[in-house]
């Protein structure tokens, strides 16, 4: 089959901002807001998350930037850079707003061909016929979807009907585009395969994006920037490496990926002295002493305790004869699961020599060893030593 030639897409002749102030919602009986008090500003063009638990506040967020939902408080703003003042549109109808939807079934009318399925704002908009025809045909040829433009839902796959209902949202032309978890229908590897296709597709089309999901693969590998809801509020905001690289607490450490916590005590401070002047920090934990070069959390000092975030693919193992060597940890193996592209290692590590933490407790830590060799898979009881960057040990508070 040929394809067809691709349209170009024309986007809006400016990007929006999005500014959320103080906004709750709160349900009569609930002993606490669904969301409550979050500020942020959403840049014009940015691909934006919301990544949060279930009940966290992230849908019942979007549904208010949409107009599906009345807040109890605060106020939802759009900028442009040519208009002189944002608009408020907190009470503001849904189609007056001027937004593009995707919602997580698609909610395609089974009845109606494609290419029937994309005009029909347009058709509500009462927009001519003949431009009607040309937005829907650049519209699907920015999902790659104009070849199929005369097939009903039912003869599509879950990815192609997802392309369908991102076209029918951009073809209105939208201030700004909301995607509610959008690819959670489809199986792992569709999953994989549309995170770039989406992000491609929103910054072509230069809009506005706001885009709310669980999973934190979809965030970290799409986002221009993120933030992490727990029970209704922002805990934390910013780009993806600077969250995982960045956590400001055990939630969010932990929820964005593995990690292992070792709990510590901070015993000295020194002022960074090397290149990026980056402070060091010595701790004494269960498994030994440690030092990490990561920024303190906020009001630690010298005799505070803290939890150790130890990404899995950070520790390396090592032979087991280094002795005192830098971050030194202790173990023994005992499981390894092969995976092919990495092998998993679960270590039980066990007490340091010097500098250790009285009382602490010794976990088991995972190991991920990238593109594993033969000696990566060991028998259980198998002594293991692994070390760790200091830039990789980040402190985060206990509580």
């Amino acid at each position: 089959m040929v394809r067809a030639r691709a349209i170009p897409y024309h986007p809006p002749a400016m990007s929006t901002a999005i500014v959320i102030d103080q906004i709750v919602k709160s349900y009569p009986g609930a002993p606490t807001p669904a969301v409550d008090r979050v500020s942020l500003t959403i840049n014009p063009g940015d691909l934006f998350f919301l990544l949060g638990p279930s009940g966290c506040g992230k849908t019942t967020l979007l549904r208010m930037i949409a107009g599906f939902i009345d807040p109890t408080s605060g106020r939802i703003l759009f900028a442009t850079s040519q208009s002189p003042q944002p608009r408020d549109i907190t009470h503001l109808p849904p189609n007056l707003r001027n937004t593009g939807m995707v919602f997580q079934s698609y909610a395609l009318w089974p009845h109606m061909t494609v290419a029937k399925n994309v005009a029909f704002g347009l058709e509500i908009r009462k927009v001519p016929k003949d431009e009607i025809n040309r937005r829907v045909a650049e519209a699907l040829e920015m999902v790659q979807m104009g070849h199929l433009a005369q097939r009903k839902p039912n003869a599509l796959s879950g990815g192609q009907q997802q392309r369908v209902a991102l076209a029918r949202a951009l073809v209105v032309k939208p201030d700004v585009l909301l995607l509610d978890e959008p690819l959670s229908n489809l199986d792992a590897k569709l999953r994989v395969e549309l995170r770039s296709e989406i992000r491609r597709i929103c910054k072509t089309a230069g809009i506005t994006t706001v885009y709310v999901t669980h999973d934190q693969k979809e965030a970290l590998s799409m986002a221009d920037g993120v933030a992490i809801l727990q029970a209704g509020r922002i805990v934390q905001q910013g780009s993806p490496a600077e969250l995982y690289r960045f956590p400001g607490s055990k939630f969010v450490a932990e929820f964005l990926g593995e990690t292992n916590f070792l709990s510590a005590k901070i015993t000295a401070t020194t002022p960074g002295t090397g290149p990026d002047g980056r402070p060091s920090t010595e701790l004494a934990t269960p498994a030994g002493p440690m030092r990490s070069t990561h920024p303190l959390p906020p009001g630690a000092q010298v005799g505070s305790d803290v939890l150790l975030s130890l990404r899995p693919e950070a520790l390396t193992p090592a032979r087991h004869e280094l002795g005192n060597a830098e971050n030194l940890l202790r173990g023994n193996v005992v499981e390894t699961t092969y995976l092919g592209e990495l092998a998993q290692q679960i270590v039980q590590l066990t007490p340091g020599t010097a500098g250790v933490l009285a009382g602490g407790s010794l976990p088991r830590v995972k190991v991920a060893v990238l593109n594993p060799g033969p000696g990566a898979v060991v028998a259980p009881n198998t002594p293991a030593a692994l070390t760790i960057n200091p830039v990789d040990v980040v402190m985060v508070p206990a509580g």
